[in-house]
């Protein structure tokens, strides 16, 4: 049959609801992957669609056998792909090795069986020849695990009722990427980033060497429009990322002059880091920063800037980095 064309629903960033209306939540883990919509039209064939709605089936080619996993029952699923480390932990870097392969199919079988994926289930919009975009969370959720989806690279984690605070506090001790808190009696809202379902990630923060510094563009000409920064390993300053949000612009303002004031033409970071158009400084300015998690090669991803930390010495500003971090 033809199956409806659903965008996915999302979730609006947030906290944990209220105490008192804890009881009223389910809580999922909250994925680092590529978001997937499948659909099965009952023929033994899947679909797969990213959140733009492009097809990308061809891109994870061991996904192929879940069209045969309901039989001849048409079903759209919401899910996540995704890429995991040796500790089973969702790795971002790892799935980017695989994303953008859907027209290159035999390049994307080279890659599957060096860097398989795993599709993590959570929510069926339609089943059989029926619609359930209009029933409550906890009956699509009853109809999802009753479909018993598991299967070598798919799976349907199970979601936890209430408990919400036990909930983030475990997502954080296992350094997974956070929390989706959803509404019990929400139903499904296709392309609506919803009140319904709230996003938390969990985010880090720590101390950088300002090594350098990229100029802006636009309203932000003649001002820092990011730093370049890096901590020290092994007796090296190496190079974690650049950070281009957190400043007001008085804050970026003042930071420029101190940038200024600390030029130099030799770059700090051992080893140089790929950077075009860098501006390199002295490395005493110590900044904190908040990110979400750190690459295999140690990279901060979705760093923003804290603060200044004057009150830090630069030797203080320490990682413990893998030896390979470039």
């Amino acid at each position: 049959m033809r199956l409806p064309l659903i965008a996915p629903m999302l979730a609006t960033p947030g906290s944990l609801p209220p105490a008192a209306q804890d009881a009223r939540w389910a809580y999922e883990t909250k994925q680092d992957g590529q978001r997937v919509v499948a659909y099965l039209a009952g023929d033994g064939s899947v679909v797969l669609r990213a959140r733009s709605g492009e097809e990308i089936t061809a891109a994870y080619p061991e996904l192929l056998p879940l069209g045969d996993a309901l039989g001849s029952t048409p079903a759209v699923l919401d899910g996540e792909v995704l890429a995991l480390d040796e500790r089973g932990r969702a790795d971002f870097q790892l799935l980017q090795s695989r994303m953008g392969l859907a027209h290159s199919p035999a390049k994307a079988a080279r890659m599957a069986s060096l860097t398989p994926v795993h599709l993590v289930l959570f929510d069926v919009m339609h089943l059989g020849r029926r619609s359930l975009l209009t029933l409550r969370y906890t009956r699509r959720r009853r109809h999802l695990e009753d479909l018993g989806l598991a299967g070598p690279f798919w799976s349907t984690p199970a979601a936890l009722v209430g408990h919400g605070e036990q909930a983030l506090r475990a997502t954080r001790e296992h350094g997974l990427e956070g929390l989706v808190c959803k509404r019990l009696d929400s139903v499904y809202e296709p392309g609506v980033r919803s009140r319904a379902w709230i996003k938390i990630r969990n985010m880090r923060t720590e101390d950088v060497l300002v090594g350098g510094w990229l100029p802006g563009k636009g309203r932000l000409t003649g001002l820092p429009g990011a730093v370049l920064v890096g901590q020290r390993a092994a007796g090296k300053l190496r190079y974690v990322g650049s950070v281009g949000t957190g400043w007001s612009e008085a804050e970026r303002t003042r930071l420029a002059e101190l940038l200024r004031a600390a030029a130099t033409d030799v770059c700090p970071f051992d080893p140089v880091p790929p950077v075009a158009g860098a501006h390199w400084v002295l490395p005493r300015l110590v900044g904190e920063v908040r990110y979400s998690t750190r690459t295999r090669a140690g990279l901060l991803r979705q760093p923003s800037w804290l603060r200044l930390r004057p009150d830090l010495a630069p030797e203080q500003a320490s990682a413990d980095l893998p030896d390979d971090t470039v």
